[in-house]
């Protein structure tokens, strides 16, 4: 038996990582494991902003209905409640931080920060800084993380694993650092906000997203993973095959951009009352229905008419990024396409971000809470970050003081005798990303699910066959990914329905009853 080297282990630095850390410091050791470069999370690139009700204009049975509605009959409605009812505190917390949110202009506005709209949302509820609000809000936790004295940041280990005890309780992580020293992490509690699980995919909003492997962490130790099937695609990601990843905020449609087909014309009125602000698996589903139709492999979103001073005011960020990419926006549509954005599924959680396994805790994307259900509605995404992260330091803070002592199963290798061949990762991971793009997309059928399961489970063969593959942390990475790429599809194989962001061809119709999924890592195939 041991004394844990910290109270509570969090892995991940993003909103939610970041949040969890600051709560829970002042009272708490805590460990923070973070990637160096700042812009590997999804953090970040967050542009549009926060759902709260801030307005007096609004109410929360409003927000909670817009929720309702998106989620598509799938979310859980206290989680939703909890959420949108500690909205407005979570937001008050942030400004008392110091986040520099956009101030309203309007001296007759009833808020001082100024609020847009976005997809989903019935009022104007959305707070932010310009269009770079995921951005604003790390460099402000980052900057008071830094200089708290209880918290100790690594930021050069990349954990690959939990730890565990005779009993299945986690009690902390182990990982390898960037001189291929196998390290553990011990502590009383450990936090999982790894982020989502788009990097699955060719095409993402996000740089470089994380493809699943904290909820296949949690997996293995046997905590449930619920509605993996349910990965949203945002509806416009700026089309430059040549060019990184960069998302065209949701906001640019709340302020009144539109959406034309390869001919110019406006084709979101004819499907949906709510035109260009209907939730993002409608909007995503008309630009792929249009793109198939044309020859462009793009549609375009206009906001030229909303006047270049409105444009800089409020989307300086995309107006910058455009520029250096060649496009005006104030003179030029912008060419988009849908690109893998959020996983709504993920690892299952109370509302204190309580996973099944004792002692292991997921905060953020990674967390399936209940609140986005089948569709996560626009900005509700860094709200959940906040407040569950919030809910779940009041939760350790009221545990820490318990006295425990650890005695993991794992014990860390001194060093890696050897590394996998880094070309054949790069290439299963690209096939895997290519299988997951074209058959577990935004419109899905049964023949393309097995057809996607079949080479995923053929890809996880030829992966295990390479040499010291599992001794390389990228190797076990992979594995993750590979994993829960299967899990993904035996999900999305298992929904015998169309309910929103799952869309089959072969399934049109909804069941009367929604019901989440639920996989363990019990589910994968068996090794031969």
């Amino acid at each position: 038996m041991s004394t844990p080297t910290s109270d509570v282990l969090i892995i991940g630095g993003g909103v939610a990582g970041l949040t969890l850390a600051l709560e829970i410091a002042d009272h708490s050791s805590v460990t923070l494991v973070r990637p160096a470069q700042d812009d590997q999370g999804a953090s970040r690139w967050a542009q549009g902003g926060i759902a709260a009700v801030l307005s007096p204009d609004d109410n929360l049975e409003a927000h909670i209905n817009d929720t309702l509605i998106a989620g598509d009959g799938l979310c859980n409605a206290e989680a939703v409640r909890f959420t949108v009812t500690h909205g407005p505190s979570a937001i008050q917390w942030l400004i008392d931080k110091g986040v520099p949110f956009t101030p309203e202009t309007d001296p007759t506005a009833d808020y001082p920060y100024h609020l847009t709209r976005e997809g989903g949302h019935n009022a104007r509820r959305i707070i932010h800084a310009d269009d770079a609000t995921g951005r604003a809000l790390v460099d402000t936790l980052l900057n008071k993380v830094a200089r708290h004295p209880n918290i100790t940041q690594y930021s050069d280990l990349t954990v690959v694993g939990l730890l565990q005890d005779n009993q299945g309780t986690c009690c902390g992580a182990y990982g390898c650092d960037t001189h291929q020293q196998w390290h553990s992490l011990t502590a009383r509690h450990t936090v999982l906000a790894t982020g989502g699980a788009s990097g699955l995919y060719r095409h993402t909003t996000t740089p470089a997203p994380s493809s699943g492997e904290g909820m296949m962490m949690a997996a293995e130790l046997g905590a449930r993973l619920m509605n993996l099937e349910f990965q949203q695609f945002h509806p416009t990601c700026l089309f430059d095959p040549e060019g990184p990843a960069f998302l065209i905020s949701e906001a640019v449609r709340g302020e009144g951009g539109f959406l034309l087909n390869e001919t110019g014309q406006r084709f979101m009125p004819g499907l949906d009352k709510r035109a260009e602000l209907a939730p993002r698996d409608i909007v995503a589903r008309a630009i792929d229905a249009e793109i198939q139709r044309g020859t462009l492999g793009h549609v375009w979103l206009d906001i030229r008419h909303l006047g270049e001073k409105a444009i800089r005011h409020h989307f300086p960020t995309i107006l910058a990024h455009c520029a250096s990419r060649g496009i005006d926006i104030t003179k030029q549509a912008i060419p988009v396409v849908p690109a893998a954005h959020y996983s709504c599924g993920g690892v299952a959680t109370d509302l204190k971000g309580a996973t099944d396994v004792a002692n292991l805790y997921a905060v953020g994307e990674i967390a399936c809470t209940g609140l986005h259900g089948a569709n996560r509605m626009a900005s509700n995404s860094l709200l959940e970050c906040l407040v569950f992260a919030r809910s779940c330091a009041q939760a350790l803070l009221a545990k820490t003081q318990e006295q425990s002592e650890c005695s993991p199963i794992f014990e860390c290798r001194p060093s890696l005798s050897g590394s996998a061949p880094k070309a054949a990762l790069s290439d299963i991971r690209q096939r895997m990303r290519a299988t997951m793009s074209q058959h577990v997309s935004i419109v899905r059928s049964t023949a393309g699910l097995n057809t996607a399961l079949e080479q995923l489970k053929g890809l996880l063969i030829t992966f295990e066959e390479i040499e010291d593959v599992l001794v390389d942390p990228e190797g076990k990475r992979l594995q993750q990914a590979l994993q829960l790429a299967i899990l993904t599809v035996l999900a999305a194989q298992r929904r015998h329905e169309s309910r929103g962001l799952h869309y089959t061809i072969d399934w049109p119709q909804q069941q009367p009853l929604a019901i989440a999924s639920q996989l363990s890592a019990k589910d994968l195939p068996k090794k031969r």
